[in-house]
């Protein structure tokens, strides 16, 4: 019991110095069963723009400092600031972007001024859904890369397939629609 106390005491004071140092200088040891461990904390933004932290043993909270009133969290903000055509950016069927697609996205993601991004990939319907899961995944990946290779942290990367459209998928400019690859920007 008392060894119980004493090991949420050093956790609590762990999750104090991880927010008053930062999160990379602090670990804490614990014992189970007679075993030593080290819990690494970590960091994480989900794609509401609530930052988190977890610590490896499954401890986790919001890392977010204000509180509405009742006590819940105010998270960054969250707004897709970049819905590309997946025309423009792809070749039918592929997920390899060109150089000057490339080029443009790069200087986005440099000058958006966006703490993380969730980057989403989305298919018209035709083809198989798991067909196009996984294109839209290889999109988003596609896309997230460039990001990370200008130094922009990405927190999420998703691929919806036909499964999210904005318009109907019955016509020609509706599945053109949905064809897209969307950037959340979390500030």
């Amino acid at each position: 019991m008392v060894y119980q106390i004493i090991i949420k005491a050093v956790r609590g004071i762990a999750i104090l110095a991880m927010l008053v140092f930062g999160f990379s200088q602090v670990a804490v040891a614990g014992h189970k069963n007679g075993h030593s461990e080290s819990y690494v904390p970590g960091i994480w933004i989900d794609p509401d723009g609530c930052e988190h932290w977890v610590m490896d043993d499954g401890v986790e909270g919001y890392m977010t400092p204000n509180v509405t009133p009742d006590g819940i969290p105010v998270c960054h903000r969250v707004e897709a600031c970049l819905v590309e055509s997946s025309d423009q950016l792809f070749a039918v069927d592929k997920s390899r972007i060109n150089a000057a697609n490339r080029k443009r996205l790069e200087n986005f993601f440099r000058t958006a001024g966006a703490s993380a991004y969730s980057i989403y990939g989305h298919t018209d319907s035709d083809a198989s859904d798991e067909y196009n899961m996984g294109l839209s995944m290889r999109r988003a990946t596609a896309v997230a890369n460039i990001a990370k290779s200008v130094g922009a942290h990405v927190s999420a990367v998703r691929g919806f397939g036909e499964r999210q459209p904005v318009a109907s998928n019955a016509t020609a400019y509706g599945k053109k629609r949905n064809r897209r690859v969307e950037v959340i920007c979390i500030r």
